[in-house]
């Protein structure tokens, strides 16, 4: 069966050489064999809320400005409107 369409899959020499030894060498990878207290699996947790807290503040700051200009104008806007109707 012939292939309408030309298939380009093949990789460079270096980059499958590299790509090997890379696998081979995290097959081949022995335990550490290292106590991890209590203290580094704390340590670790805390970071990871610390990213995710950063990334959604940051998240937050980025759409909260906006908002609040929208929100700011809507109420000028809105006691521009009952300023003008007010009967003395």
């Amino acid at each position: 069966m012939q292939l309408n369409f030309p298939i380009k899959a093949a990789m460079k020499p270096q980059a499958l050489c590299g790509f090997a030894a890379i696998a081979l060498l995290a097959v081949n990878a022995a335990p550490a064999l290292a106590y991890m207290g209590p203290g580094l699996g704390l340590g670790a947790i805390g970071t990871a809320l610390g990213v995710v807290a950063a990334l959604l503040l940051a998240l937050l700051s980025i759409v909260w400005y906006p908002m609040k200009r929208l929100l700011r104008r809507m109420r000028d806007s809105k006691s521009a409107e009952t300023a003008g109707r007010k009967v003395p």
